[in-house]
């Protein structure tokens, strides 16, 4: 944080759990004044204890992004970070995911959060200043079977963090994204089960529940803190990297996926889900 008397303002979407929560509680800690905003309201009473401001917030909706927006600029004046973290997990061969549901997590993991920063650029071009992170995942550089749409999200956000640093980089915007590992959260659970839903009775069995129980029993999954401290090196830096990788897991399978020619990247992936 700057060395400011001025105590800088942050919105962190999907804080209601998980990444989100463990963001808002980071920055609070560190003298910030944050805005935690969640569709689910009532599970941001514990971050609201601590001191953040809770924002009710759906990002499919655009009504609800403004309103959200309106009211945190119209109390702050201003906005310091966005950390855009709200996003799921949708799972299925892509043979089997109805397109809705696919739309449906486009809307939510790039729809709602290019709209958001779409929002609170305005502000951030008026004051020069400014970071927006986005959560993409280690799955915005590597990729699964049984994950292609949702791979497919993060890949998108990855690719419009790029582009938006070079837009916004003439007004003293920074751009930044954070790609997750295993973490801890409810995550895992969400996408096992939205991936059982999508798959029942499909031909693709064989690969179907292997790639649920690998996301059931998340091996070695970190707390939600590692990912919150890359945030806070993030949005406390004036220079931030362009991407944070964390932890350990995320770093070695980017590299790996970089390392590998396809083919090698395609029998790692059919060993670890046998």
């Amino acid at each position: 944080m700057s060395s400011g008397s001025k105590k800088q303002v942050a919105m962190v979407t999907g804080a209601s759990s998980g990444i989100g929560k463990a963001i808002v509680q980071q920055l609070l800690k560190e003298g910030w004044i944050v805005y935690g905003a969640a569709r689910r309201v009532e599970k941001m009473a514990d971050i609201e204890a601590m001191g953040a401001k809770v924002l009710s917030l759906d990002v499919t909706d655009d009504a609800s992004m403004t309103t959200a927006m309106q009211t945190l600029l119209s109390a702050e004046g201003q906005i310091d970070a966005l950390v855009n973290n709200a996003g799921y997990g949708s799972y299925g061969a892509l043979e089997d995911v109805p397109l809705q549901e696919a739309k449906r997590q486009f809307d939510v993991n790039v729809f709602g959060l290019m709209r958001l920063t779409q929002l609170v650029l305005p502000s951030m071009r008026a004051a020069k200043s400014g970071t927006i992170v986005n959560i993409s995942s280690m799955g915005g550089r590597i990729w699964m079977p049984i994950g292609g749409w949702y791979h497919a999200t993060k890949h998108a956000v990855e690719v419009l963090s790029d582009a938006l640093r070079m837009e916004t980089e003439p007004f003293g915007i920074r751009v930044v994204v954070v790609q997750p590992g295993a973490i801890e959260s409810e995550w895992s659970s969400i996408a096992a089960q939205t991936l059982r839903e999508n798959s029942q009775g499909s031909a693709y069995q064989g690969t179907v529940e292997p790639m649920a129980k690998v996301l059931e029993d998340y091996p070695n999954a970190s707390s939600p803190n590692v990912v919150a401290k890359a945030v806070s090196k993030a949005v406390n830096s004036r220079h931030p990297k362009r991407r944070y990788a964390t932890p350990m897991d995320a770093k070695l399978y980017i590299f790996l996926h970089w390392l590998l020619p396809d083919w090698a990247w395609e029998r790692l992936i059919a060993s670890a889900i046998q």
